[in-house]
């Protein structure tokens, strides 16, 4: 691994273990990067110049005579035929769009070998975008996944939305309890599917790694009624990259190991199972028609969306 001239630096009142109110409250005033006609977050994290955002969608409001000038796909048949007079539907643009965020805090997300624990790089994230929601004006909620337990924020306007979920983020870190992982992340993606209505931007966040075939179906279902982008969380030494060379206990909730980095053997394993994971995470998101973009937890979040010059070699 090579460093580039300028050395990542930890977020202002991040310690990268734990999150605090200061460092996700200072999202809210990054948003103007990204708010039209600014490149969106998902373009900067592609490296495009387009964004390709969704357009909103357009409520139904009442029915009037025809007038010249009126599309005639908004003729209203039915009123037409029925008064022998021709009537034009109105429409409304939807201004509040539901966002939903699918948060991963589990154990697999506490980890980070360089400058932050994935699952605070991933809160870090889910706070841009609540911000960048509540900008224009939608509705942002969350379902928060432990490993254990499920937290619901459900979809909430103004800044009272972003609040919420970013309390509920710190909330949830501080006290998942990272020995009793007995929940599913398949629980997660089921309780996301009841809580979202039609037309919902649903945004994943996680390492993937406890994501299933099985899913795929649900998935789906989801994807057919709403747009859902997949984020991935991380980390350099998941793909065996690393300086140290000596040898480190590794913990999960399913084994515990000691793994010698300064062995070839070792980091070519990790590097061949990364790359595993990566074609499974890929053919997902590609089969299902879903974005997939990823996000580093050895750089700062805003480095990464075009804040600075960035990356490692």
């Amino acid at each position: 691994m090579t460093e580039t001239s300028m050395t990542p630096t930890l977020p202002s009142h991040s310690d990268g273990v734990n999150l605090c109110l200061a460092e996700l409250l200072q999202y809210k005033n990054q948003t103007v990067r990204w708010l039209p006609p600014a490149q969106s977050v998902w373009s900067q994290l592609n490296g495009q110049h387009l964004s390709r955002k969704k357009g909103r969608g357009m409520n139904f409001s009442e029915v009037r005579p025809y007038q010249p000038g009126d599309d005639i796909r908004a003729i209203d048949w039915r009123v037409t035929a029925r008064t022998g007079k021709t009537h034009t539907k109105l429409f409304t643009e939807e201004r509040e769009m539901p966002v939903m965020l699918l948060v991963d805090l589990s154990s697999s997300m506490k980890f980070g070998s360089q400058l932050l624990l994935k699952s605070v790089q991933a809160a870090h994230f889910a706070s841009l975008l609540s911000w960048l929601a509540i900008s224009e004006q939608d509705r942002v909620g969350a379902v928060i996944y432990t490993g254990e337990k499920l937290i619901e924020c459900k979809p909430t306007g103004r800044q009272r939305g972003a609040l919420r979920l970013i309390n509920a983020l710190i909330d949830a870190h501080q006290n998942s309890n990272e020995t009793n992982q007995s929940l599913s992340f398949s629980a997660a993606i089921k309780h996301l599917h009841h809580l979202c209505s039609k037309g919902s931007e649903i945004v994943i966040i996680s390492d993937f790694y406890q994501l299933k075939d099985t899913d795929k179906r649900r998935l789906s279902q989801l994807r057919q009624h709403n747009r859902i982008q997949f984020v991935q969380i991380h980390d350099p030494l998941e793909q065996g990259q690393t300086a140290f060379k000596g040898t480190e206990h590794v913990a999960d909730s399913n084994q515990s190991v000691w793994l010698d980095f300064s062995a070839r053997k070792t980091r070519e394993k990790l590097s061949q199972q990364y790359i595993d994971h990566q074609d499974f995470i890929h053919d997902m998101a590609m089969s299902l028609a879903i974005p997939l973009h990823q996000v580093s937890a050895a750089q700062p979040l805003i480095w990464q969306l075009g804040g600075k010059e960035k990356h490692y070699g």
